[in-house]
């Protein structure tokens, strides 16, 4: 049945315990109406009242709760929720009562009750944040931690490939303000990217402000409207930032407010944008190769003056003269570049370290800064042993902190670049909007009056734009004049243009392609459909899959163990030197053996690498959910796709799923002497309130018949629908019943042997056979035929090659789900189901057998919400309802049923793709460091200095990240390129 329920989203920011408010708060027009103008309701007080409806069945039956609501005087807003049975409105008292609502609603034919507010009932707002420092899921851990333990969060995850941290909290209980100082108090700097799911955001510079009154004065005007949510004041660079409810105001607004204070004496423009998470991101990569361009600078004398110019004769005398004592002109210079690379650009693993420490827990910092430090102090003590003694022969080590700092700011620059690219699927859908566009003026009749060029962050709801052949659509909106063909491609992955005209839907970001449209704005700025994919694809990316717990886990213990590995290296090869236990033969010339065991110590510290074992999973899905968004598929989050890859069982839906789902009346048999036309009157009288594919088909031929496109049917009284069976009601008096054979004797209607044979020819032609009673008797049987989708048969055929098994389940009859299913090359057909049975029967395959199965469900409508809910993959057709795409983990955007494959099939990929991310990253260090600790010294003579350990530790991140990255060369199955070859193209 699947209704749209109009202003309520699942998604919305209020989502715990039935707290179901929409994106307005509008007065309706039957409190105006009643005496009270809009102004006078908005100052007046209102009250909320929360009902418990029963007798609800699908969305047609809640949406005829919610119109019943609002007819009534001083209801200001009214939702209902089919899925939990209730229904939450805010009223104005002076106007309606609770008794007078739940009255409305019992003569809807529901019960209704008040349920007393509790403490449950509290409200969600998301956060997100850019965190700057963090170097390892060590850190990552800390901040989450940090988050989860304040009161007031509800849900904290910290994504270390993408450097940002999403929090669900409750604004009443604390603020985000709060939160970032809470990540700032473990040692990280927090940036805020945005506050709120369904809110926007923009800065507006402001030039004529002479003093804080003038601020104060625009401030105050702004905060009136309603919509503003909060206002953020720069007075140093006269700038104002505000977020705002876009349905609700918009920027133009804004701009009209502020010229218009204080005698037209201000003029405000958008602020540049310079914050974005583009902009952030280009910021750490600058950073990062200023930091290593200066590291370097320094590092190359010192690298020349300890390994390359002391085999130069004459340069070589020059750097042996000695200054002090024994301190030569050499160690003097190689002691003065290294110190500025220890100290100041090296400073950054200093406070690092530090602030991890002081939280109990140590990171890659604490491993680098020891190393360094290590190396540099003893050298240290090498010059101050060269200043005081005429006779000491000493070695340093300079080099080895300073190229160990330069090769990891290295590493770190180059990850930070490629991780940049794992994350340019989002990139790319954020660029798709145009910067300008072309805003429309009319007049009463709608006649264009002007037009001009506007930045695309001016455009509000209900605005008028034109779009010309060439140009993108710059929002969501639908068109009210001309016809095109737009490519939208870049949204649903559909290469073939969707022909428009008046009435239908456009989305932001498509390009138009031959034809002039006049759109009017729906949605703008978060609510629009690229924001929200943007949303779905950055809410993935955050999200943490199952194995990632083995890395947080080895994390906890990594650093210390390799800090106790070193130590315990240093210390074995000091005391074997010093016992004499290997031969001096075995020490270089320009070494004691002190200073050979403090190089392996030093080694073992700086090579182990925790990092490429964080990045081992998260760039992976990154990248995985990123290719998949550009293929038309989008995968929320690593659970998702690690579920997915372990699917063996997959449950289609029928209708709108397996099907068309666009059905259309292909017989009509009567049994009453009555016309066609009157026939129709009273069915369509009754089906008009369902939003089932098949009522809508319904509705749509008695249209046909009654030739009138917009004609008013007769009002049905006591309408109820009873969940895949049908519905029924008082039409003109009499009782009528539209449904399916069961329907018909549930309510002891006999079937006629006619009526019988006509269902059965129907069943036998995968056609859906519906009875029409009128008081107790069969008037008429229609046959409804709803298609099998081009190449259904060839995914099936796919998906039994790969050893994954495919079930219907449908609420239709058991003849024509039987011949759908035959048709489409499935065995196993479960028909006549309820959704709940639909669930049931998802447990149960979870449960059979011996393991049981990984069961996918494929879905479209609110009735499949549970079964989407109960599977271990839940897969909604992006054509379906808001509801099953809310309760669903992957989401096809083209409704192509080969999507199911590309989706499995890039499950697969990406998993492999990190398991061997988890065999490299754990094989290097499993490697590595034994190696470095110099296993392969006493047979080989080999060993690793540190800046070359170092190098090695920066290039296992790098390569974790670059082999994440192959994936975006992702290539759809070869047996779907077949299925085109043989000229089966999935529409």
């Amino acid at each position: 049945m699947g209704e749209k329920l109009e202003g309520w989203e699942c998604s919305s920011s209020f989502q715990c315990c039935g707290n179901l408010w929409p994106k307005a708060h509008y007065p309706s027009m039957t409190a105006v109406e009643a005496g009270k103008t809009v102004a006078e309701l908005e100052g007046s007080e209102s009250k909320v009242v929360l009902f418990g409806v029963t007798g609800m069945t699908c969305a047609a039956c809640a949406g005829s709760v919610e119109k019943t609501i609002k007819r009534l005087p001083g209801i200001r807003e009214a939702v209902v929720d089919v899925l939990n049975h209730k229904a939450q409105v805010l009223y104005f008292p002076s106007m309606v009562n609770e008794e007078r609502i739940r009255e409305a609603i019992e003569d809807a034919g529901f019960e209704a009750k008040v349920i007393e507010e509790d403490s449950n009932y509290t409200s969600t707002q998301i956060c997100r944040i850019h965190i700057r420092g963090m170097t390892c899921t060590s850190c990552s851990s800390t901040i989450e931690s940090a988050l989860q333990s304040l009161r007031g969060v509800h849900k904290a995850r910290v994504a270390l490939a993408t450097e940002e941290a999403e929090v669900h909290y409750d604004p009443k209980i604390l603020t985000h303000n709060y939160l970032m100082e809470a990540i700032q108090g473990t040692g990280f700097e927090a940036i805020l990217i945005s506050t709120g799911e369904h809110m926007s955001k923009i800065e507006l510079k402001i030039d004529g402000i002479k003093n804080d009154q003038s601020l104060g004065a625009i401030e105050r005007s702004l905060r009136s409207f309603p919509g503003v949510e909060t206002i953020d004041i720069y007075p140093d660079i006269n700038k104002i930032a505000i977020t705002y409810i876009p349905h609700m105001t918009g920027p133009r607004t804004f701009i009209e407010v502020i010229e218009s204070t204080g005698s037209g004496c201000f003029k405000a423009v958008i602020f540049p944008n310079d914050e974005g998470r583009e902009a952030l991101r280009q910021q750490e990569i600058n950073r990062y190769f200023k930091l290593f361009i200066w590291s370097l600078a320094f590092t190359i004398p010192v690298f020349l003056t300890s390994m390359v110019l002391m085999y130069i004769p004459g340069v070589k005398r020059v750097l042996d003269v000695k200054i002090v004592n024994m301190l030569n002109i050499g160690l003097l210079l190689r002691c003065d570049f290294a110190t500025p690379v220890q100290f100041i650009i090296g400073r950054r693993f200093y406070v690092g370290a530090y602030k991890a420490l002081r939280k109990g827990s140590a990171n890659m910092d604490v491993l680098i800064a020891l190393g360094t430090n290590a190396a540099y102090f003893y050298s240290l003590y090498v010059v101050e042993r060269s200043v005081f003694s005429r006779h000491f022969k000493g070695n340093d080590f300079f080099e080895t902190s300073s190229m160990l700092i330069s090769f990891i700011l290295l590493g770190k620059y180059l990850e930070v670049l490629a991780k940049g690219k794992t994350s340019q699927a989002i990139a790319k859908l954020m660029n798709l909007t145009p910067e300008t566009a072309t805003l429309l003026t009319q007049d009463d009749k709608g006649d264009v009056v002007s037009e001009k060029q506007i930045d695309i962050r001016l455009i509000q709801k209900d605005d008028v734009i034109k779009v010309v052949p060439g140009s993108k659509v710059a929002s969501d909106g639908f068109v009210i004049w001309g016809q095109s063909h737009v490519n939208e491609s870049m949204i649903t992955g559909e290469g073939r243009p969707v022909a428009k005209r008046r009435g239908d839907m456009v989305i932001g970001g498509t390009m138009n392609e031959n034809g002039v449209m006049h759109v009017k704005v729906t949605r703008v700025g978060s609510e629009s459909a690229l924001s929200q994919i943007v949303r779905l694809v950055e809410s993935a990316q955050m999200a943490k899959a199952p194995v990632q717990k083995l890395a947080d886990h080895i994390s906890k213990y990594f650093v210390p163990l390799v800090i106790v590995l070193s130590l315990s290296t240093w210390l074995s090869w000091f005391l074997a030197g010093k016992l004499h236990a290997y031969p001096k033969s075995w020490i270089p010339s320009s070494m004691n053996y002190f200073e050979l065991a403090l190089q392996f110590g030093i080694s073992v510290m700086v090579i182990a690498c925790p990092c490429a074992l964080g990045l081992a999973t998260p760039t992976a899905v990154m990248v995985g959910t990123g290719v998949g968004a550009t293929q038309g598929v989008l995968i929320k989050g690593g659970q998702a796709l690690e579920s997915a890859h372990k699917v063996n069982c997959i449950v289609f839906d029928k209708t709108g799923t397996l099907t068309v789902g666009k059905p259309v009346v292909v017989t009509t048999k009567l049994f009453k002497k009555m016309s066609i036309k009157d026939f129709y009157e009273f069915t369509a009288a009754a089906e008009v309130n369902s939003e089932h594919p098949i009522a809508k088909a319904i509705v749509e031929h008695a249209k046909k018949i009654t030739e009138e496109q917009n004609h008013s049917w007769p009002e049905a009284h006591n309408f109820v629908s009873v969940s895949g069976h049908g519905v029924k009601a008082i039409v003109l008096n009499k009782d009528i019943l539209v449904g399916n054979k069961k329907m018909m004797l549930d309510h002891n209607i006999t079937i006629s042997a006619d009526a019988e044979e006509i269902l059965a020819e129907a069943e036998s032609l995968a056609q859906t056979g519906i009875l029409v009673s009128l008081d107790g008797e069969v008037a008429g049987v229609l046959a409804v035929s709803d298609p099998l989708k081009p190449g259904a048969n060839e995914v099936i055929s796919i998906l039994n090659s790969m050893k994954i098994k495919s079930i219907m389940v449908t609420g239709d009859n058991w003849g024509t789900a039987n011949s759908i299913a035959r048709q489409a090359g499935i065995e196993t057909v479960i028909a006549e189901a309820q959704p709940e049975t639909k669930a049931t029967k998802i447990k149960e395959l979870q449960l059979g057998q011996a393991s049981g199965y990984t069961v996918a469900m494929v879905g479209d409508g609110i009735n499949d919400s549970p079964a989407l809910v109960a599977a271990d993959v839940g897969m909604a057709i992006g054509a379906g309802t808001d509801i099953a795409i809310e309760a669903a983990d992957i989401v096809l955007m083209k409704s192509n049923l080969e999507d199911i494959i590309i989706a499995i099939d890039l499950a697969n990929k990406t998993f492999s793709r990190i398991r061997l991310n988890y065999f490299w990253a754990l094989g290097y260090n499993i490697l590595a460091i034994p190696i470095a600790a110099g296993i392969l010294y006493s047979s080989t003579r080999f060993r690793l200095p540190p800046w070359i350990a170092g190098a090695a530790m920066a290039a296992s991140s790098l390569s974790v990240v670059c082999s994440s990255l192959l994936l975006k060369n992702y290539k759809r199955p070869s047996k779907l390129n077949n299925m085109e070859i043989n000229g089966v193209k999935i529409e």
